[in-house]
Formats: structure tokens, C-alpha cells, sequence
């Protein structure tokens, strides 16, 4: 009988969780959901000497802005709680025994310092990664070196150890991964790693294979960072008898800076002015700030479809993705095997897209809720605000920046297009119009439009040379939605009053 799919997303809360950590959640909760299975989230909290306060719950957070519903965790429970691994610690070292007990780990007792005086001498003997394997622990202080009684003296006293991976020492370890294919690494080029750290703790390859197993996981789906490490995770599964059920490995690509030279980080971020985490984070112990994608006005429905193209395509020419369409369109095959150079500009093409979708009514809740105190304005008209504004915003606090002119007259003007566009029959045209304006029947951009256009013709002008000088008379810029449907909002009184202020202070450019 085929396995349920079961996925899962196992971080470390040892500070902000980064773009790429995201977008491994995401392509983890996409094929569990393609495939109709499950996702879990699992803390691998074991190294307690980099927990940070808070990391935790901001990955919590993170996660629920994306949009990504996790089926067991630390907060939903689950059949195979607990999900922290340092609630799981007891186990771990019956696990670490099994391995002992069959010849495929061994208790090491070697100092810090004896440890240093091995790396140095093979820094001296031209070795060129000096490390713990098949050939040097020959002439370390380990069990497999040491007496046996000396061993269990040592253990019975309580002498600090570890337990170490024995890796073979000519074999050749293969792994199919579903994005690259065949990977081939011989054992020599593998150290025999800790599995056990002296302070009762697994590592990170001893607990993640452990717990991988024991929630049932069917596919790990993880950066290429973890690459290296898969062929000692395969030794793992096979010296524990779990081959038959060892999950299938797909090694995502990684994210590159904008230029394509090396792996995306915070710095880069700081640096070109674009965010590296989804969420604002404050370091705990140094009260650093950084910036997040919510709160810099990336709406998450946004985020997640640019996330998705980070590295996958769906063989069409379609970009926008609701979250079930990104589902059901998803696959691993259409994961590229190379690094994702990171594209800050198609983020905000996407935010705006998506903001562009949204009804007026919800866009207008963000410009009602940004107005300084003191300016009022009614849902109707911060709609059809909103209606004018849409196609020219990025984010969601756009609206006011972009929009203060419907609500405050301006009190400066762009001084070049004065200089170019000003002129005494221009002005003499905008003044007639602001007397006839009370002369309208109906006041809309349409019968506004008309009076001007008749106007104009009077004064033997034409609309293209002065409708950049009334615009800035108007609003104080010289570019903006569709000028009419401006002094419709604004309404005529208002517009009669910007006029006469704009031909007293613009005096000085009529020629």
C-alpha cells in the first residue's frame, strides 16, 4: 500500500527566519498539498547554546502571514509529538546505542586540545581538510582504540565523551535526489561525524534522521546547503535497518544575490534596501532592527506567488498564482537545479499586481487608516480615491503619499514644469474656467471636461499645452491619474480656490 505523503519544515530558532528558509516551507507545503498529504513543522532546537528568544514564535508568525497551514507542529499537536527536539531529548541516546551496540559508532574521548593537536598536525603534513575519519581515529583516544575495561572505567567514572559516526572507509554512498539526480560521494571525503555531544545532546544528523523516521516522513524537501550531509544520512538510515522506508531528498537551489555572485544574505539586503525576512525582527540581546516584507507593504498572497518563481516555473507563460493554483501546478520536476538570482523589482511588480486586484472598498480601509488626524474622509470617497490611485501604487501606504492632494491644497509646485508650461494665457484660460464652474448643472469629470475643452477652443488653445500647468495648480505635480476625475473628488468649491492661489503664486512664469 502507497504511504501518505508526509513533509516536513524543521528550522532552527536561532534568529529571523530568512527568504530562503520561507520559500523551503513553501515548496514543502505545496507538494504535501499537490499530493494530498501532510506537513509538519519540527523545531531543531538541540544546539541550546544559539537559541534566541523568540525565534520560535516569529516562525510561527512567519509562516501563518505566508498562508501556510501546518497539519502538526509545536501548536497543533500531532500523533507523534512532541515536535521541539529538545523535548525529545531522552530518546536520542538509546537511538546513539543502537548504533554502538552494532559496530557503526564508537564513544570518543578525545580533549578540545587533543583534538587541535590532531588538526595541526595535518595542517603540517599538508592534509587538506584535516578531519576525525576512518584513518585518524586510529590514533585518537576512542573505543575502538582504547582497552576495553579502560572504556568502561572511563564510562563508568563519567569522563566527558562523544559518540561518533563510524563511516567505512572505501565505499562509495549514492542517493537519487529528485532534483539532481544520481549524487555519488565517496566515504573517504566523510569525517565520522558527532552523533552525541558530550552535554547528553544529538547533533543535527542523529536527531533529524531519528526524528524523520519516527514522524513517518516520506520526502525531505531542503536547501542544497544540506546536500554534502545527505550521504551521511543515508549511511544512517541504512546502519539503523530503515532503508525501506527512507524519504525520497530533493536539494532546493539556492537564493543568489541580485548579481548572481554567491548566496542571498541580510547583508545584501541592507546594502540595496530590500528586506531578507519575511517578518520585522529585533534581536533580542542587541536590539538590532531588521526589516520585513509585511511590514514594508508586500502583501502575502504577493509574496508567496514571487516566492514560488524563486527557483520553480510551471512551463507556461502564467504568472499569477492563487495559493491553490500554485498547488495544483506545482511539482518537484519543474524545481531547476541551479541558484535563483534574487529579484527585488518583480517583487514589487507583484505587489502591485495583486494590489490592483483588490476591491476598491478593501483598498480604501488602507488609505482611511493612514489619514493624519484631523483629515476626514468618508468610505465613498476613499474609494473612488483609491479606484484613481491603484494603478499607481507599489504598497499599501502608497495611498496616502501618492493621494495627499485630495485632501491638502498644495503650498509648492514643481518650479520646471512653472518654468516650461506657465503662461499668462493659460492663466487667463484657468481663470475663466474656475468663474464658469459654478455655472454647471452637474459637477463630474465628464461636464468638467466638456466646460474645459469649450473654453480652451474660446481662447484658441489647445488641451496639450496646458494641462500639465493646470495639473500642477491642482495638485502641485506634474503627473497623476486623469485630471477630471481629481477635480470631481476634490469638488468645485476647492478647485476654484487652488486655482485662484495657483495664479497668484505662479504669476511670476506668465510670459
Amino acid at each position: 500500500m502507497e504511504r501518505e505523503v508526509r513533509v516536513r519544515f524543521a528550522p532552527s530558532p536561532t534568529g529571523p527566519l530568512h527568504i530562503g528558509g520561507v520559500r523551503t516551507a513553501l515548496y514543502n507545503y505545496l507538494f504535501a498539498k499537490k499530493m494530498g498529504g501532510k506537513m509538519l513543522l519540527r523545531i531543531e532546537d538541540t544546539d541550546q547554546t544559539r537559541f534566541v528568544p523568540g525565534a520560535e514564535q516569529y516562525i510561527f508568525d512567519s509562516l501563518a502571514w505566508c498562508g501556510i497551514t501546518l497539519d502538526e507542529s509545536p501548536v497543533h499537536g500531532g500523533a507523534h509529538a512532541p515536535y521541539r527536539q529538545s523535548e525529545r531529548k531522552p530518546m536520542y541516546m538509546d537511538y546513539a546505542l543502537q548504533l554502538v551496540n552494532a559496530g557503526h559508532a564508537y564513544y570518543a574521548f578525545d580533549t578540545a586540545e587533543e583534538l587541535d593537536e590532531m588538526r595541526e598536525r595535518l595542517k603540517a603534513a599538508k592534509v587538506a581538510t584535516p578531519q576525525y575519519n576512518a584513518i585518524t581515529r586510529a590514533t585518537m583516544k576512542n573505543s575502538l582504540t582504547l582497552p576495553e575495561d579502560e572504556v568502561k572505567r572511563r564510562l563508568e567514572s563519567g569522563d566527558p565523551y562523544v559518540i561518533r559516526l563510524k563511516v567505512p572507509r572505501k565505499e562509495e554512498i549514492r542517493l537519487k535526489d529528485m532534483i539532481r539526480g544520481w549524487v555519488m560521494v565517496h566515504s573517504s571525503a566523510i569525517d565520522d561525524k558527532v552523533l552525541m555531544k558530550s552535554d547528553g545532546m544529538p547533533t543535527y544528523h542523529l536527531a533529524n534522521i531519528v526524528d524523520d523516521h519516527l514522524m513517518e516522513i516520506t520526502h525531505v524537501i531542503r536547501g542544497e546547503e544540506w546536500l554534502p550531509s545527505a550521504p551521511l544520512h543515508v549511511l544512517l538510515y541504512r546502519y539503523f535497518g530503515w532503508e525501506d522506508t527512507m524519504p525520497e531528498f530533493a536539494h532546493l537551489p539556492l537564493l543568489l544575490k541580485p548579481d548572481g555572485n554567491g548566496k542571498l544574505s541580510k547583508r545584501d539586503g541592507d546594502k540595496l534596501g530590500f528586506p531578507v525576512f519575511p517578518l520585522n525582527w529585533v534581536d533580542p540581546v542587541t536590539g538590532e532592527k531588521s526589516s520585513g516584507y509585511r511590514e514594508a507593504g508586500y502583501l502575502p498572497d504577493g509574496f508567496v506567488n514571487f516566492l514560488a518563481f524563486l527557483g520553480w516555473n510551471p512551463g507556461t507563460q502564467q504568472e499569477i498564482f492563487s495559493m491553490d493554483e500554485l498547488i495544483e501546478a506545482f511539482s518537484i520536476e519543474r524545481i531547476g537545479k541551479s541558484g535563483t538570482r534574487f529579484d527585488i523589482q518583480k517583487a514589487r511588480w507583484y505587489n502591485e499586481q495583486y494590489l490592483r486586484a483588490k476591491p476598491d472598498a478593501e483598498l480604501a480601509q488602507y488609505l482611511l487608516e493612514a489619514l493624519p488626524e484631523g483629515i476626514d474622509c468618508t468610505p465613498e470617497r476613499a474609494e473612488k480615491i483609491v479606484g484613481l490611485m491603484k494603478e499607481r501604487v507599489t504598497f499599501p501606504q502608497d495611498f496616502w503619499k501618492e493621494a495627499a492632494y485630495f485632501f491638502e491644497a498644495p503650498t509648492q509646485y514643481n518650479e520646471q514644469v512653472a518654468a516650461k508650461k506657465w503662461s499668462a494665457a493659460g492663466a487667463n484660460a484657468f481663470a475663466q474656467f474656475r468663474n464658469e464652474l459654478g455655472s454647471l448643472a452637474e459637477f463630474n469629470a465628464d461636464s468638467v471636461k466638456a466646460l474645459l475643452l469649450q473654453i480652451l477652443e474660446q481662447n484658441g488653445l489647445k488641451i496639450g499645452q496646458v494641462m500639465q500647468a493646470l495639473r500642477i495648480a491642482l495638485t502641485g505635480v506634474e503627473a497623476g491619474p486623469d485630471l477630471m476625475a481629481i477635480i470631481e473628488i476634490i469638488g468645485r468649491e476647492e478647485t476654484e480656490q487652488r486655482i485662484d492661489a495657483a495664479i497668484a503664486k505662479l504669476s511670476q512664469y506668465a510670459a
